[in-house]
């Protein structure tokens, strides 16, 4: 069912409870793969940023009381063209005070060998999630990106922890496309993630797309070809871990169109339910995108037909003093799902992204953070509401959206409302919160904190624009929210950092 648009601008508000930040914490350090030889792993012109750690996600261990173990995973060293010399977790086994790092093995930097099944040149997209009975798993797209076309390719690889994330695995294959008859045509796998179903500790669900091109290419310009296609692909275990099923289509597409950002929601009553954006239109000629659903009522073994969520029409987001690119992830969206039978909300979906609705009040589109929720399962979905707080025609950028324990729904977001003509490029992170007790469709129920900034977002990495991650995480114990995001210093291109906000 489509959903209506419904204009709402952001107000401010006294209707929700007050949350603060109660403490931030650095996780990260300095770089374990700083020493490796990546001589022969560089493309012309491409910079590895060592000390960088990009794109972080976070899972706080339900098996452990008050948020004492908790894991944040992020890139590790980021090159320009895509990747990382490998994944790392910062891990913490008393609420942040102090940390460690682990890695599992899904590159050559990170200890990765044809014999464990890590000899990629490169990781991205790193992904965390923990089962009931406090197992860890961390997936991986991991690349190789330089060679003859028998030797390079991307595959999806998992590693699991029984120890809160402090020993890994070596990692399980659930798709390798190097070498092998999905060279010619060209496939590519992306944007994976992972799911442990929270009333079950046998099931993990694993979903991402792989792009593909019929014929014989072994590469392909995904800004140029008409005859792109991106399916989405699923991989469970029922058992733990001990075995996963061999990787399989759900959502197959034809040219022009295609899937990305594909993320797994499990109901109370256990029906998945796969959020995804997807892609419209060829070259630069898009029509348009969508925030699309499908739903699973047998734990994944069969799926419903797409439907819309809404409309998708995220911009680029840029530095408003020289223009220069953001790389912020502008339509992959986030989802949540409250579980708490005693929160008036039990039961209902919610999602965000980062959007332009609600925004060209000056007749200039720019970044907003939208918000949508479903109270049947994913069937049907409120019209959008913009929900940032960031004043008008400033930026809103990377949102992430958990539920506490007691139902409230909390979102965090960057913006650059302390910019000034001085230079630099100020930028903060943000967290907003409703209860689901007020209607969180009126951005009025929102109420807003600051969480860390203002840093220079002109220290950071530059992949298509400065990066901090195409995405950001957020969990939460009891009603404490864990925002883990990414931040530069003056002499670092970037750090994660663990805050915690609560009522």
């Amino acid at each position: 069912m489509a959903s209506a648009l419904m204009v709402v601008l952001p107000l401010a508000s006294a209707s929700a409870s007050v949350y603060t930040t109660t403490g931030v914490h650095q996780a990260s350090s300095a770089s374990p793969f700083a020493s490796c030889d990546i001589s022969g792993d560089l493309i012309p012109g491409e910079v590895n940023w060592v000390n960088s750690e990009v794109e972080p996600w976070v899972a706080v261990n339900p098996a452990v009381a008050g948020g004492q173990n908790v894991i944040g995973v992020y890139q590790q060293d980021r090159y320009t063209f895509g990747g990382a010399r490998g994944l790392a977790a910062s891990v913490t086994h008393d609420g942040g005070t102090t940390w460690n790092v682990t890695w599992p093995h899904f590159t050559t930097c990170s200890g990765g060998t044809p014999a464990n099944g890590g000899d990629y040149q490169r990781a991205s997209d790193p992904w965390i999630t923990f089962s009931p009975n406090g197992a860890a798993y961390f997936i991986s797209l991991s690349l190789t990106f330089l060679g003859p076309p028998s030797a390079t390719g991307s595959g999806v690889l998992v590693s699991k922890s029984t120890d809160g994330g402090d020993t890994w695995s070596e990692p399980t294959t659930l798709v390798r496309n190097i070498g092998d008859a999905d060279v010619p045509p060209y496939y590519f796998n992306d944007k994976e993630s992972i799911t442990a179903d929270p009333a079950d500790s046998n099931y993990v669900y694993a979903i991402w797309d792989r792009l593909r091109k019929p014929g014989n290419a072994q590469s392909i310009n995904v800004e140029t070809s008409c005859a792109l296609r991106g399916d989405t692909l699923f991989s469970r275990t029922t058992d733990g871990g001990g075995t996963w099923e061999p990787a399989r289509t759900i959502y197959t597409r034809t040219s022009l169109t295609g899937t990305i950002g594909n993320q797994i929601a499990v109901l109370p009553d256990g029906t998945l339910v796969d959020i995804f954006d997807f892609v419209q239109g060829c070259g630069k000629n898009f029509p348009g995108f969508d925030i699309k659903v499908m739903r699973s009522t047998d734990k994944g073994q069969t799926w419903s037909a797409s439907t819309e969520v809404a409309p998708e029409r995220a911009v680029r987001v840029f530095d408003p003093d020289t223009g220069h690119g953001v790389r912020a992830g502008g339509g992959l969206p986030d989802i949540a799902v409250d579980r708490n039978p005693l929160s008036p909300g039990d039961g209902n979906l919610y999602a965000a992204w980062g959007d332009s609705f609600g925004s060209g009040k000056n007749k200039t589109k720019h970044s907003t953070i939208v918000f949508t929720e479903s109270t049947d399962g994913g069937v049907t979905w409120s019209p959008l509401a913009r929900i940032d707080q960031s004043p008008d025609d400033v930026q809103a950028f990377t949102p992430a959206i958990q539920v506490a324990s007691d139902g409230t729904i909390g979102v965090t977001y960057y913006d650059f409302r302390k910019n000034t003509p001085e230079p630099g490029l100020p930028t903060d992170e943000w967290f907003i919160h409703c209860h689901p007790s007020n209607d969180c469709t009126d951005p009025a129920n929102w109420a807003e904190n600051h969480v860390y900034g203002s840093f220079d977002i002109e220290n950071a990495p530059t992949a298509t624009g400065y990066f901090l991650g195409d995405y950001q995480g957020l969990d939460s114990f009891g009603t404490t929210f864990t925002p883990y995001f990414s931040a530069t210093t003056s002499t670092d291109p970037d750090n994660t950092y663990l805050a915690t906000v609560s009522p």
